[in-house]
């Protein structure tokens, strides 16, 4: 445990570490307002006590990066696992230093009692899917002594697998690696009164009680309520609540529980925390003054007037020397209207931070001719014939699509912080206010700062024209393993080659042809230059740009694929008419080669003049091959461009429609010297689920049953067939854990963008030496 977080003292940058309830309570501390002090125990210490947990059950001993994928449906198995979780995080021994560190800071409050609150953190995914999670952790109390400390800490942390807490989690589809939880460490004295602010569309109200509001959490009291008129201090209602007992702090040496009123106290907590009866005369009272309720309310208003009309405020009221002090305990508000918090919340599509001044453009249908540099742009959708416009931005927010979207590969391809699923961002932004994007949480700010470009990603285009090196983090130490199975890039930007060809790839395993070309078309559809006669032209750039790669990575393979333009992803075109309608499953693949081939045909005429220049290592992948008869069709095409009079040339093909998974045998007889999954369309295809939809992200998951055992079938039957089995679409960059089940599989290579290629390396290589370890176990229990 490095450090613990002060409320006063807490940072943008730490909201993961300390949650959003603790993180919002210090932006209201830090702008002046009475809240309760405290310091946050970070989530990292949580996930460094489970690493800790000393068990032999996988169960237990993998927990921090478990996905504990449970039947929701068997109870049983519920809860022994619950039972089971919670046993080993109780009965274990939380670090000494651990438990000093937090005695010795609560301490300087002078207090008998703490209270441990837990506070969550959560990816971006995971908020898109979350509900209201109050009921699922529970605050706990305990004396400010060091065995209390460490009990209540393992009380907080456990309650996260609760049955009902990992039946909620299932539930929603969030794993606990989506999970960051931290504790809240606070002092408790004393309470005239505590209670709850409210304010809605409807109204305000406020709710009071006798003591500490644990009487009212736990539901053991029939508050007051007082009925306000609406940002004014007037009372116009007021009801008298059944108010029967009340909370204090417990102090032994006090006179709590002397014999003179024993039969007042109803219950000692946790050795913390008195109940005890009140009596018939403050039964009958009201439990705030008018001066009192006076000070809530304007409390309460003020935050009004911050955070908006939706609200909810805990308060408690102690006594002092000479006077009262009114304490803000929780603060609950939209998101979006709490000092210091987002703005907008998306799906973290492009990792990093940038802030920079925003460029809203409200349709997508108008491609605007340029963008100023460095902004960052905000809009319904991208396409691919952005692509030029895209390489100058600082950040990109699109309000559609998904991780697998356009806007979230060119932007994880060119190095660019972006989030997308960003609703209706075009609308709450306006053109040159200040932002700051965190394309890792994907979160945007308001920025009231006049810096420039600040922390950005770790590689790619910083929007300013300045080359960001992404081998800037790295160093030899990453790559000490050697991996057996083939690690590849996925590329399309020659300006990247420089950055890229030095990593420890073994090639190119997607060169998307689409992105490429869009660098030479001039925003013209390729069809408007062979109608205009500048075929010739258009072919030697073509060849150039397909040469600067083979020539950079020889004698590195390159896996082109050819074009696989939907007909909403073509540059205009106002000569040439599209005769399918824009959809997922319209005109494009090797289909679209079939209704005309002359735009393929200029490909094979460009790859073949790559090998007359000499290289060996280019090879021809096919996108989107939907029957046996369209692969034989262009492999035809290939043979009379003459690519196969070279032996080492080799003709695959993708692997993303369903129907390969009956007819591989039939491909390979036709002719098909390996597969490439592709893990996007794949995914969206058997599940039903179109990638572009930001709001279907928790139901489009690569890693759905039924996408795992398409793929591990895909790799069986090729390795069955004799050819290679590679994997470049994003499911390996996004979900590392899936490449342990790719290599026990026997995948030949996987393809990523360059920004994952460290973390997928190491995968690959842990995953190899799990293999290699079991084997070698297994071979000793034999002899």
């Amino acid at each position: 445990m490095d450090k613990l977080y002060w409320l006063d003292q807490i940072k943008l940058q730490d909201r993961a570490k300390v949650g959003d309830k603790a993180f919002y309570l210090s932006k209201f501390m830090q702008r002046g307002y009475p809240v309760v002090p405290g310091f946050v125990v970070s989530a990292d210490v949580w996930r460094q006590f489970l690493e800790t947990l000393n068990s032999s059950e996988s169960l237990v001993a993998d927990l921090p990066y478990s996905s504990l994928h449970l039947d929701a449906a068997n109870w049983q198995q519920l809860q022994y696992v619950a039972g089971r979780l919670r046993q080993e995080i109780i009965s274990a021994t939380v670090p000494h230093h651990w438990v000093s560190t937090i005695f010795q800071a609560a301490k300087t409050w002078e207090k008998k009692c703490l209270i441990l609150r837990p506070t969550l953190a959560v990816s971006a995914a995971a908020i898109q899917v979350m509900g209201n999670i109050s009921g699922l952790l529970e605050s706990v109390f305990c004396p400010c002594d060091q065995e209390a400390i460490s009990e209540a800490l393992k009380l907080v942390w456990s309650q996260l697998f609760r049955a009902r807490s990992l039946l909620y989690w299932q539930s929603v589809g969030i794993n606990l690696q989506q999970i960051n939880l931290a504790v809240l460490v606070q002092p408790v004295e004393n309470a005239i009164a505590s209670g709850i602010f409210n304010a809605n569309k409807l109204g305000t109200d406020v709710e009071a009680t006798w003591g500490l509001g644990v009487a009212i959490t736990n539901g053991e009291v029939l508050p007051d309520v007082y009925y306000i008129q609406d940002k004014t201090e007037l009372v116009r209602e007021q009801h008298l609540g059944n108010k029967i007992l009340a909370y204090r702090v417990y102090d032994p040496a006090s006179s709590d529980v002397s014999e003179s009123q024993s039969e007042s106290v109803l219950t000692i907590d946790n050795n913390c925390l008195l109940a005890y009866l009140l009596s018939e005369h403050q039964q009958k009272q009201y439990a705030l003054s008018a001066e009192l309720l006076s000070q809530v309310v304007f409390l309460g208003n003020q935050l009004v007037s911050e955070v908006g009309t939706k609200l909810t405020m805990k308060w408690t009221i102690t006594q002092e020397t000479s006077s009262t002090k009114l304490y803000i305990t929780q603060v609950k508000a939209s998101p979006l209207a709490i000092p210091g918090s987002y703005l907008i919340k998306g799906i973290g599509a492009g990792k990093g931070r940038v802030m920079a001044n925003a460029y809203v453009i409200v349709s997508s249908q108008q491609k605007p001719e340029q963008i100023p540099q460095g902004v960052i742009l905000i809009a319904p959708a991208i396409t691919p014939d952005w692509l030029p416009l895209l390489d100058q931005v600082g950040g990109i927010i699109t309000e559609q699509g998904g991780l697998t979207s356009h806007a979230a590969i060119l932007s994880r391809e060119l190095g660019i912080p972006a989030i997308v699923s960003a609703t209706n961002a075009t609308n709450l932004v306006q053109t040159g206010e200040r932002l700051l994007l965190d394309g890792d949480r994907g979160e945007v700010y308001r920025s009231k700062g006049d810096g420039g470009v600040g922390e950005m990603g770790r590689w790619g285009n910083t929007g300013g024209g300045e080359e960001k090196q992404i081998m800037s983090s790295l160093s030899p130490a990453h790559f000490q393993s050697m991996i057996a199975t083939q690690l590849l890039v996925n590329l399309s930007q020659p300006s990247l080659i420089s950055q890229v060809q030095i990593l420890p790839v073994d090639g190119v395993g997607l060169l998307r042809s689409e992105l490429m070309v869009l660098n030479i078309l001039d925003g013209q559809n390729p069809h408007v230059w062979l109608l205009n006669g500048r075929r010739a032209e258009l072919l030697e750039l073509w060849s150039e740009q397909i040469m600067q790669f083979a020539g950079a990575f020889a004698p590195r393979p390159i896996f082109y694929r050819s074009l696989d333009w939907r007909p909403q992803d073509l540059p205009s075109l106002s000569d040439y008419k599209l005769s399918s309608p824009q959809s997922i499953l319209g005109e494009h693949g090797t289909f679209s080669y079939l209704r005309d081939p002359t735009v393929f045909e200029l490909e094979l005429e460009a790859l073949a003049a790559v090998q007359k220049s000499g290289y060996s290592n280019i090879h021809l992948m096919l996108p989107f091959v939907r029957t046996v008869e369209e692969f034989v069709f262009c492999r035809r095409k290939v043979e009379q461009a003459g690519l196969t009079q070279n032996t080492h040339f080799q003709l695959w093909i993708m692997a993303e429609v369903p129907s390969v998974l009956f007819l591989l045998p039939e491909y390979i007889k036709a002719g098909v010297a390996g597969i490439s999954i592709g893990t996007n369309d794949l995914t969206q295809l058997i599940l039903g689920v179109d990638r572009e939809q930001g709001e279907l992200a928790s139901i489009f998951d690569q890693r759905h049953p039924a996408v795992m055992g398409a793929i591990a079938q895909l790799i069986k039957m090729a390795k069955d067939g004799g050819i290679p089995c590679s994997i470049c679409g994003q499911a390996p960059a996004l979900y590392p854990e899936i490449i342990d089940k790719l290599v026990e599989w026997g995948i030949t290579s996987i393809s990523v963008e360059p920004e994952a290629v460290e973390k997928t390396y190491s995968a690959i290589a842990r995953a190899e030496q799990h293999i290699i370890l079991t084997a070698a176990r297994r071979q000793l229990g034999n002899l």
